[in-house]
């Protein structure tokens, strides 16, 4: 790490003019939250690998920026060569070079790999000492990383219509019609999940996302696709111009974007007016650019005129996520099946633990017999490990209908493990099962027909009174959120308090947001909507059709995590009355896997929470059905039967 950070300071003397800082991002040249192997430049800088973070390296000072998910994480990964920054808690990135920095300092940065919207932060903040923001020509990290991986050719493939619900030409022909409502006379659309659905292609240049890395920009009269042509089949591209778009190298968006400024890249295709979009001559008034500030690069932003560009969140990021019928089932489909995969493997796991181990398993809550697992040699082939788990899980996924690889790496969490909100088990450090520990484990799936997301926590020993009251908890403000009633117009930051409200009346609390959107056989998290307390949440209100993660949790670390995770759609509310004339919505579960009941603290739910808590269950059981065995639907019935105590509560309702 010391050598990293000394060539880089090399580097950066060298540059014209002269570096006293340089910003290492954690996005790629389309602002993704997961980048592939080849981009993860903060990652070989720093040594955190957690998805979100920003490095700053100074002349004599290294800093890393991120959030409460990966304070624990970054702790832990961070050499003595750095400082972690806390986002929220210390300074933001943007005040401490402003007030740390000497005047007229040079600020240098990649601008492929920089928002517009957080490079414009940047400058009005530097302004006040006279700091620049320099541009770099090239990626100072790309110079000195001698092993980086090489980029993939991985080919795109069509995503039919039997799982997308909707033409490419109906996309194009509503987003032109947006276009024109908005002034613009194009778009460059540099989000990959907003790329690929709009054209209706998928691929697997990122890992857990099924994305090609490729540019679009599309005009009132013609469309463009910019990827690595090999990627590209006869067949896909037969697709594609069939819907009027021209496949180009990936490289020549640059020019393009240049091209379309002057007005010169519709003419230079040879397009006829009027043959694809709304315009029907060539004197329409339409002169606006239209660029998203959250996820076009300052380096595409810098080819065009600043006074004729629209900054405003791009079109495609609300129309993919109201997701259509055919979305909609399939991920309520994606689900079941991902949900059967979930019970396949907590059976397997009881078991194994109750064997291996000696638990006492799912369901009682004695002390662990003995260890019966035999000392080495034996031990390492027969021992379960976060990792080897796991791996066990996703075997189970893989057998499903339409299955296509994971949604994001698995959290496979013992113990204090599960205290790191984002931990990332490693197969040659992560810690082995432990029957007096709580295990989480926070997984999902792609699927051809849709993407899942699902967290439950589970101990297989004795949990403590203080476990079971904060699972409880954590279960309540889980269960109030799913029930919420609230009218149109609601976003999710106006929502996130229903989940905190039960942990906040024991002085508990969590540092993550309550709940992102989900995409379909896309991105595992999708907006522009979401459930939490970060100022953004008020940006986009909930409307119906858009699916939301309910995931809160508790942590204390060094001991134990705690989080629950259902996908929810959100729909019309049957309400008695209807104030305002607003209409209201509500949430439905689309997650089905049961809710460990020994780790529940009956005395803390009401009677409502319990009568909801038994409904659940019963759907679990007759939704997964057909998808089990015989012992595991035995195991299911058993994991999902009133107790006794419910059954009371049931009956004085």
């Amino acid at each position: 790490m010391a050598d990293i950070l000394a060539s880089l300071r090399s580097l950066m003397a060298s540059q014209s003019p002269p570096l006293d800082a340089l910003l290492v991002l954690s996005e790629d040249y389309h602002q993704s939250e997961y980048v592939s192997a080849r981009d993860k430049r903060r990652e070989f800088v720093s040594g955190f690998t957690g998805s979100a973070g920003l490095a700053l390296i100074t002349k004599n000072e290294a800093r890393l920026w991120t959030d409460g998910r990966y304070f624990l994480q970054a702790t832990q990964q961070l050499s003595d060569q750095w400082k972690l920054m806390r986002i929220g808690e210390d300074p933001p990135l943007d005040v401490w070079m402003s007030d740390n920095l000497q005047k007229e300092a040079a600020i240098g940065i990649d601008p492929w790999c920089v928002s517009v919207d957080t490079a414009q932060r940047w400058e009005r903040a530097f302004a006040k000492k006279n700091q620049k923001l320099v541009q770099t020509s090239t990626n100072l990290v790309d110079e000195i990383w001698k092993n980086r991986p090489p980029a993939e050719i991985n080919p795109a493939v069509h995503h039919p219509l039997e799982f997308a619900g909707r033409s490419v030409a109906e996309k194009l022909k509503a987003l032109r019609e947006k276009l024109s409502s908005e002034k613009a006379r194009g778009i460059i659309i540099t989000a990959l999940d907003e790329v690929a659905w709009l054209y209706n292609i998928r691929g697997s240049d990122v890992s857990y996302s099924p994305v090609v890395h490729a540019f679009a920009i599309v005009t009132l009269n013609s469309a463009f696709l910019y990827v690595d042509k090999r990627k590209v089949s006869s067949k896909v591209s037969s697709s594609l111009q069939a819907n009027g778009i021209e496949v180009r190298e990936y490289g020549a968006v640059s020019s393009d974007a240049a091209m379309l400024a002057s007005n010169q890249l519709d003419q230079a295709t040879g397009v006829n007016f009027g043959q694809n979009g709304v315009c029907q001559n060539d004197t329409c008034d339409n002169d606006l650019i239209w660029v998203d500030p959250a996820s076009c690069c300052y380096a595409l932003f810098s080819k065009l005129d600043a006074n004729k560009v629209l900054l405003q969140q791009s079109p495609l990021a609300l129309a993919k996520a109201l997701k259509n019928p055919v979305e909609l089932d399939g991920l309520k489909n994606a689900h079941i099946r991902d949900g059967a995969a979930v019970v396949q493997y907590l059976v397997w796991l009881d078991k194994q633990m109750q064997e291996i181990y000696g638990a006492s398993g799912y369901f009682l809550e004695g002390e662990v017999t003995s260890k019966k697992i035999p000392n080495a040699p034996c031990r390492e082939t027969m021992k379960l490990t976060e990792v080897s788990v796991s791996d066990k899980l996703e075997g189970f996924r893989a057998s499903k209908e339409h299955f296509r690889g994971l949604s994001f790496p698995t959290i496979s969490s013992v113990g204090p493990n599960a205290a790191i909100i984002h931990y990332s088990p490693q197969a040659k450090t992560c810690a082995e099962l432990d029957p007096n520990s709580i295990y989480l484990f926070d997984s999902g799936a792609q699927y051809l027909d849709g993407t899942t997301d699902i967290t439950r926590t589970v101990h297989f020993g004795k949990p403590s009174a203080h476990e079971k009251a904060c699972y409880t908890s954590v279960l309540k403000g889980h269960i109030a959120l799913g029930n919420a009633r609230f009218p149109n117009g609601t976003n999710g930051y106006s929502l996130d308090i229903l989940a905190r409200i039960p942990l906040w009346r024991y002085g508990l609390d969590y540092r993550h947001g309550t709940g992102h959107g989900i995409g379909s056989y896309l991105n595992v998290h999708e907006g522009p909507h979401q459930i939490s307390f970060r100022p953004q949440a008020r940006n986009v209100p909930l409307q119906v059709s858009m699916t939301v993660t309910d995931e809160p949790g508790y942590y204390e670390d060094g001991n134990f995590g705690i989080r629950l995770e259902n996908v929810l759609v959100i729909k019309e509310a049957d309400t008695e009355f209807n104030f305002g004339d607003k209409g209201y919505l509500s949430f439905e579960h689309i997650t089905w896997a049961p809710y460990q009941i020994k780790l529940i603290d009956l005395s803390i739910l009401t009677p409502e929470e319990i009568q909801w808590l038994n409904r659940y269950h019963s759907k679990c059981r007759e939704i997964l059905a057909p998808y089990l065995d015989k012992n595991e639907m035995e195991w299911l019935k058993k994991a999902t039967e009133p107790h006794s105590s419910f059954v009371g509560h049931m009956v004085a309702t």
